[in-house]
Order: structure tokens, then C-alpha cells, then sequence
């Protein structure tokens, strides 16, 4: 099957005449002997420019091409102004499929022989059309038992899954190639990078989850006025078919629209970033796919003006370490502490140990000081990110497959912000909510909020605290004697006395992993009791 699909990926780029992207100077005589070999695949579209050929390339590939497209036409700085345009319309205008089939799919996902039982309009014409999903725009029965008379169903598209398949078995295939050949295959993690995004794409195609990630996001910013998440009619959706409200905003790529109605665009951008960083750092729970096709603005209130997020297929998540970690560095890269960035990513294991703390902080700080205090249509990220690379390979940093999706969404928010706002402060904004995030976490109200967390556990506990020190004075006991018969063994064999405080120190420590560990007690403490009396006994012979 990966030998198939690669024919047919080969096939499609001769097909559309991509091969005219390749410079002449990089065209080898075994590309060159290749084209040759496959005479039959001639450029279909001679007249078409090279920008619409791209897109209808990666169309035609489905949705791992498509969405890889979607990611580019965020990066302006990076791509002429035709192609991105060009690529925009991969968002959310991919060619759709005949709306009596998704009617077919809906009844059939509903177990209902005709949606006039729920529905009292259904438009076969979809309001927009992904690369795995369209939707359409529908109303339900006046007597509905639901808040909202109009939505939107959202509809997998037939047969997907297979196509999505095949694409993910041939890119593990390549993945296991680059592994092996490259210089940098181990420190790139190929392999584990197609996993996580093979993971993220099938997380997709099971609408129930994009439902439950909705509801989530939603309850996260209630009463936000910075985000708005559309309701979920819960009781309607399958695991091919979401239905929810329909919202009537203004796509976020529509800079005239936004400006015609007067909307802050300062503070849109600002926000858009506080959104971001408010779901990692806050949540732990971030919409991992922000292209513009899937972000509004509303249409109220202008001057303060709300994002509207759809398609929460793709969620991302951290743990407390890496959310602190990751918080560390971008304060000390605001603060161009580059020793501290340099220092983390050492303790984080993500460089070697033996890396050389000075010639790490050097390169950081070549690489970044230039970027500081220059708003966002002064900075090249197109350079950046290519000395950044450079860096990773030269002082072996391993790719992080857990934070591809965060990675994949600070390129959406960066290019984001671009658009609305060249002018932002990037580090300005986040700076302040990255330095009180890290203050919460360390400061007095960690301290309580920890306390206010570990309350249930303590008050079951709290009951058998008298059963438990009893345990722990009879096993205290028999660890004494045990412990006594361990000392006169070792003075028989002419043990070195320094050898007791040494014993002592690994009991307790034993006994505090016992208790953190394996939530013993009783044990922890005979443990730890056990080791002070080795000190006692050592001092006393002293």
C-alpha cells in the first residue's frame, strides 16, 4: 500500500507540473533521469500558474497534504502573495461532496428514515468544506427541545479513513528511512513525530471528541469576553455527525470586514495571543488547529471585540512539567537571560549533559537578541527559525514529540497576528501573564491551592491515623531488633564505624520513598526511624 501511494503522490506532482518548483541548480541527473523515465506524466495544466497547481496538487493528495497546505498559507513571510492567498482557500473551501449523500449519512447516523423528523430546513449546498469534514446549514423543528432553532451539522466525508491510511503508513515508512540515513535522524525523532501527528489526525475523524472538546473550551471561557465556543446540541451528535449553533461572525482573514466595522485590531491581535497562552498555561488545554478558517470574530461590540473558535477536533495538552518548563524559558528569553534558557535545557535533559553551558548561551543569544523590540513586521521568522535549527543540530536537541501540536499553533498565532496587526508586541503582551502564571504557581496561593487539593485526601486518611502510628511503633520494634542484630553482625566483622551513618541515610531515604512512592506509612516511617537510630548508635560509639 506505501508503495502504491508513493506512485501515486509521484504521479500528481508530475501530473500538475510541481516539478518546475525545483531549482535548476538542484535538478541531479538522477531527478533529471526519473522525469525522463515517467514521460507519460506531462503537465496537465500547462496554463495554470504554479500557485493554483500547488493547491489543486494538494487537494487532490486529501487531508494530511491539505492541512500541511493550511499550515503555509498562515506564513506570509515566508510565501509571495499569490501562493498564500492561493493556499487560503485549502481553510475551508476544499471541494465538497454532494449534500444528498451527506443527507443519506446524517439520516443514517440519526437511525431516522427522513431528517424531516428533527430538521425543519436542510441546506444540500454546505456552508463550507474541509479536508475531512464539510458542514451545512439546517433548522430544527420550532418545537425542538433545544435553545437554539438554527445550527450547523457537521458531516465526515465517505471513505476518509482509507485515504488517511495510506498517507500515514507511507510517511512511517519515510519516517523510518530518515531515521537511519540522515545525520540528524535521531535528534529529529521522525518516527515518534508521524505517531503523534497520526494520533492527532485519527483524533479528528471521531466527531463525539471534537463534541466533548467543544464543551470543554466553552466551560473553560464562560463569560469570557475575549472567546466564544458555539453550543453543542450533545444529545444529536454520532461519531461521524456533530451538530451545533451557528454563529454569524466575521472570518478572522477578512481584514476589510474587520476594519469596516470599526473592530480594535490592536486589541484583537492582543487578545488572540492572551487566548493562546491562557489555554496552555491555565488549562493545560489548548485548540491545537487555529487557522483562520476555523476562527470569527463577532459582529458585537467592536471596540471590545470576541473571537468565535470552531473545529476543536484537535486539542492539546501539558503536563505540570513541561507547562512550567516551557513557561521558564519564555520568561528568560523575555528577560534575554540566555545563561537561564541555556541552563533549562540542560536540567530538561532536551540537550546532553555534557553540553557547554557558555558555547550554548553564545549561540542562543545570536540567534534571539536580534529579534527583541521590533514588532512583528520587522522580525524575519523565516531566518530565525533557520539559525534556530542550525543551533539544535549543532548542540544535538532532540525534537520534543509532545509539543509538535504547540509548535504547529505558535506558527498559527504568530502568522495570525500578522495579519491582524503587524505592529503587536508579541513579548510584551505575554510577558506580564507569563511572570504571574509562574508567581501563582510558587507563591502563597499554590500553597493553598494545594492544600484546598489534597483536603479530601486527608480527611479519609485523618480517621486512621491512630491505626496507622500503632503500626508504625510495632513496626518499629521489630526494625530495632532487626537493626541491632544488623550492628552486632557488622562489629563482628570488623566493620568500619562510618559505615552506620551511611546505612542510616539510605533507611530514610528508603522510607521516604515508600511513603511518596507507594503511599506506605507505616513502613516510611519504621524506615526513617530505623536510619536515625543508626546515626544515634554511630555518634554514640563516636
Amino acid at each position: 500500500m506505501s508503495i502504491w501511494r508513493f506512485y501515486i503522490i509521484f504521479r500528481t506532482l508530475l501530473t500538475y507540473g510541481l516539478d518546475d518548483l525545483i531549482p535548476k541548480r538542484f535538478q541531479r541527473w538522477q531527478f533529471k533521469l526519473l522525469r525522463n523515465c515517467a514521460f507519460w506524466l506531462k503537465n496537465k495544466y500547462p496554463d495554470e500558474p504554479v500557485e493554483v497547481r500547488l493547491r489543486l496538487a494538494l487537494q487532490s493528495l486529501g487531508p494530511v497534504f491539505i492541512k500541511f497546505g493550511q499550515m503555509l498559507s498562515t506564513r506570509r513571510d515566508l510565501l509571495s502573495p499569490a501562493l498564500a492567498e492561493e493556499l487560503k482557500i485549502l481553510q475551508d473551501k476544499v471541494a465538497p461532496f454532494d449534500g444528498r449523500q451527506a443527507r443519506e449519512l446524517i439520516a443514517k447516523a440519526w437511525k431516522v428514515d427522513n431528517l424531516d423528523e428533527y430538521l425543519a430546513e436542510f441546506d444540500e449546498t454546505p456552508l463550507a468544506s474541509a479536508s475531512i469534514a464539510q458542514v451545512h446549514a439546517a433548522q430544527l423543528h420550532e418545537g425542538a427541545p433545544f435553545a437554539h432553532q438554527d445550527i450547523v451539522i457537521k458531516v465526515i466525508r465517505p471513505g476518509i479513513a482509507e485515504t488517511m491510511r495510506a498517507d500515514v503508513d507511507l510517511m512511517k515508512s519515510m519516517a523510518q528511512v530518515l531515521a537511519k540515513v540522515l545525520p540528524d535522524g535521531k535528534r529529529l525523532r521522525p518516527v515518534e513525530v508521524v505517531k503523534e501527528y497520526q494520533k492527532t489526525l485519527f483524533d479528528e475523524l471521531d466527531l463525539m471528541r471534537e463534541a466533548a472538546n467543544s464543551i470543554q473550551l466553552k466551560r473553560n471561557f464562560a463569560n469570557s469576553k475575549s472567546l466564544y465556543i458555539p453550543a453543542v446540541f450533545s444529545d444529536l451528535c454520532r461519531s461521524n455527525v456533530m451538530v451545533m449553533e451557528r454563529i454569524y461572525g466575521i472570518p478572522v482573514g477578512d481584514i476589510d470586514a474587520l476594519k469596516a466595522q470599526g473592530t480594535d485590531m490592536k486589541l484583537l491581535a492582543e487578545r488572540g495571543v492572551e487566548i493562546f497562552f491562557t489555554q496552555v498555561f491555565r488549562d493545560s488545554f489548548f485548540h491545537a488547529d487555529m487557522h483562520p478558517g476555523n476562527i470569527f470574530v463577532s459582529r458585537e461590540t467592536p471596540e471590545e471585540p470576541m473571537y468565535i473558535g470552531i473545529d476543536c477536533g484537535i486539542v492539546g495538552t501539558l503536563n505540570k512539567d513541561d507547562k512550567r518548563y516551557l513557561a521558564d524559558n519564555f520568561i528568560a528569553f523575555f528577560n534575554r537571560d540566555y545563561r537561564k534558557v541555556a541552563e533549562l535545557h540542560v536540567d530538561s535533559g532536551w540537550v546532553p549533559r555534557d553540553t557547554n553551558i557558555e558555547d550554548f548561551e553564545f549561540a542562543i543569544r545570536t540567534v534571539c537578541e536580534p529579534i527583541f523590540e521590533k514588532p512583528l513586521a520587522e522580525i524575519s521568522f523565516g531566518n530565525v527559525l533557520m539559525n534556530l535549527f542550525n543551533t539544535a543540530r549543532r548542540f544535538q536537541m532532540e525534537v520534543q514529540p509532545q509539543l509538535v501540536l504547540l509548535q504547529k499553533t505558535l506558527l498559527y498565532i504568530e502568522g495570525l497576528g500578522r495579519q491582524l496587526y503587524p505592529q503587536l508586541d508579541l513579548w510584551k503582551t505575554a510577558k506580564p501573564f507569563l511572570e504571574n502564571w509562574v508567581h501563582d504557581q510558587v507563591g502563597i496561593n499554590a500553597i493553598i491551592r494545594s492544600v484546598k487539593e489534597n483536603a479530601p485526601f486527608w480527611g479519609e486518611k485523618l480517621p486512621e491515623l491512630p491505626d496507622l502510628v500503632y503500626d508504625a511503633l510495632h513496626s518499629h520494634r521489630e526494625l530495632q531488633h532487626q537493626q541491632q542484630h544488623l550492628i552486632q553482625t557488622l562489629e563482628k566483622r570488623n566493620a568500619r564505624p562510618s559505615l552506620l551513618p551511611q546505612i542510616g541515610h539510605v533507611m530514610v531515604i528508603a522510607g521516604v520513598l515508600v511513603y511518596c512512592l507507594k503511599d506506605q506509612l507505616a513502613a516510611g516511617i519504621a524506615l526513617a526511624v530505623a536510619g536515625a537510630a543508626c546515626w544515634w548508635v554511630s555518634s554514640r560509639k563516636k
